[in-house]
């Protein structure tokens, strides 16, 4: 008299696909899903790549099987996650196995879930691309074949990393490329530039010890063989340092199901109108660095690095460049001044001779993320900020927590004040005054990098390969700052300075009417009691 089997499994199965749809609607809307679940056929050419071709932008050429593993990849996440009953052909299954593959990949999990299925995917690409690849999915005994029933194992290469981290930023490209090119690229127009990323990959090396972080660091390069990271090692780095990396299968995923459902004519009228865009590297903030600090801030600052490593940053955020205003304090805070939002300070400097901790004449860089405006006051202020290298080895150091001397700006105004202990002029991030953790003097020629200990603003970790204990003296390169706060806040700056220029001028101004009737002014008289002579005087004996 019990209930048939199919009877008794409808709740069940209505269950789960209640559960796998509430999971897919937190990342995509489920009539876009729905539509593409009707061309399931078509799902390996949706999860494709545009056309395009990629070359190196340094002097390493981009590997000859490069342009395969791109070509293989959206097969390679057909097959991975929606081949098993996700097809319209199924009925009600496979909807329930197209969202079960979906949520498999774009769902939300800890954090060293999606950067093993990037890498399985990775594994994957390269074995249908015939690419070299130290890694590989090894699927649990009790498990079969299952996404999450597996772990991958193995050791990638220096140039496996670099592989697969100029595959990411692809993945990432196409999300944005083909909104401001309009299409034209098609794999017709010149090659797109791939971001330099072998401060990443060093990162990664370090990190794992599998380069020790000494002199060997400045002359080492991609192409040269040496020890690899395993893939233990590897997820360590990227949860400390580049969290971001393992959400781009998640992102690529959905960016190819909304391009897919796109409207072309307006996708095609999106265009870079904007001529102020540059991607020729020109500058400290290259593409490359854009896109590691993306990856390692947890804001929503990480999608404006995210457009300026694919675009370009836009010039009219630059606020600042010592080549280009002049260096100094005072030339920095005339461009700077009123700019109340976030910005990207960076550094670029060079090691004096007889310095203990670091060879002389080596040169490295790195940057200040602050999300508060700047303001010239005596003491530190500021309410969040990162710290990091950006060459030769990339580091993000996040706020500690316990102190809050994010950022010191200081330098004399006209109205001067005796002070009896006078505070330093120049810039200074974390420490404290008189121990900071990085000081800028006033005219911007030395910068003084600081050993970790002095500062509890930010966290440990070193700004400058083979850093020891002792301060760090260097001479200043170029110095660069960014606004991320947008038009809004660029506006209000310039509005800032127009009110600023008026006050200037009121104060410049001479007022000559008073000068006109000299022989009526209080000056005239008392000049005129001094020097009558026929004034009483006293007689002298």
């Amino acid at each position: 008299m019990g209930g048939s089997p199919s009877t008794a499994s409808a709740p069940a199965e209505a269950r789960e696909l209640r559960e796998q749809e509430a999971l897919a609607s937190a990342a995509l809307s489920l009539p876009l899903l729905r539509a593409v679940f009707s061309r399931s056929p078509d799902l390996a050419a949706t999860l494709s790549l545009p056309p395009a071709s990629f070359r190196s932008a340094s002097p390493l050429e981009t590997p000859a099987h490069f342009q395969d593993l791109l070509a293989s990849l959206g097969p390679t996440i057909a097959s991975l996650f929606f081949s098993r009953g996700a097809s319209k052909d199924a009925g009600a299954g496979g909807w329930v196995g197209f969202l079960r593959g979906f949520n498999s990949c774009c769902a939300r999990a800890r954090a060293s879930l999606p950067l093993a299925l990037l890498l399985r995917v990775y594994a994957a690409a390269c074995a249908d691309a015939g690419a070299p690849c130290g890694v590989q999915f090894r699927p649990d005994e009790d498990g079969g074949g299952d996404e999450e029933g597996g772990k991958v194992v193995g050791e990638l290469a220096p140039g496996e990393i670099a592989v697969l981290l100029s595959m990411c930023w692809v993945m990432a490209w196409s999300g944005l490329a083909p909104r401001v090119s309009g299409g034209e690229e098609g794999g017709k127009g010149e090659p797109v530039l791939l971001p330099d990323v072998s401060h990443l990959v060093l990162s990664a090396l370090v990190s794992a010890g599998a380069v020790a972080d000494d002199d060997g660091v400045w002359g080492w390069e991609v192409s040269s063989a040496g020890k690899g990271v395993s893939v233990q090692e590897f997820t360590s780095w990227v949860i400390s340092t580049v969290p971001g990396l393992g959400n781009c299968l998640s992102r690529y995923v959905q960016d190819r199901f909304r391009s897919s459902e796109a409207d072309p004519a307006k996708e095609s009228s999106v265009s870079t109108g904007n001529t102020t865009f540059d991607t020729s590297d020109a500058y400290l903030l290259t593409r490359g660095r854009a896109w590691s600090i993306s990856l390692s801030v947890r804001n929503t600052l990480s999608e404006k690095f995210l457009s300026a490593s694919v675009i370009g940053m836009d010039t009219e955020d630059l606020l600042y460049r010592s080549s280009l205003h002049g260096k100094g304090l005072s030339r920095f805070w005339s461009c700077v001044e009123g700019y109340k939002g976030p910005a990207l300070i960076l550094i670029s400097a060079f090691s004096k001779a007889g310095s203990d901790n670091v060879d002389a004449g080596r040169k490295w860089g790195l940057g200040v993320l602050t999300e508060d405006g700047f303001e010239n006051k005596d003491t530190f202020y500021g309410s969040s900020g990162f710290l990091c290298a950006t060459y030769p080895i990339f580091r993000m150091l996040l706020p500690s927590g316990k102190e809050k001397n994010i950022m010191y700006c200081h330098l004399h105004t006209q109205l001067k004040t005796y002070e009896a202990t006078p505070k330093p002029l120049g810039l200074a991030f974390g420490g404290s005054i008189g121990n900071e953790r990085i000081f800028i003097d006033e005219d911007f020629s030395k910068v003084t990098i600081r050993h970790h200990a002095v500062d509890k603003t930010y966290q440990h970790g070193s700004l400058i390969p083979n850093q020891g204990y002792l301060p760090v003296e260097a001479s200043v390169l170029d110095f660069e700052v960014w606004g991320l706060g947008g038009q809004t806040t660029k506006r209000q700056q310039d509005i800032f300075k127009k009110r600023e220029d008026i006050f200037s001028g009121q104060r410049r101004k001479i007022d000559l009417a008073a000068f006109g009737n000299w022989e009526d002014s209080p000056e005239k008289m008392m000049m005129d009691m001094v020097s009558d002579p026929n004034k009483a005087r006293r007689e002298e004996r």
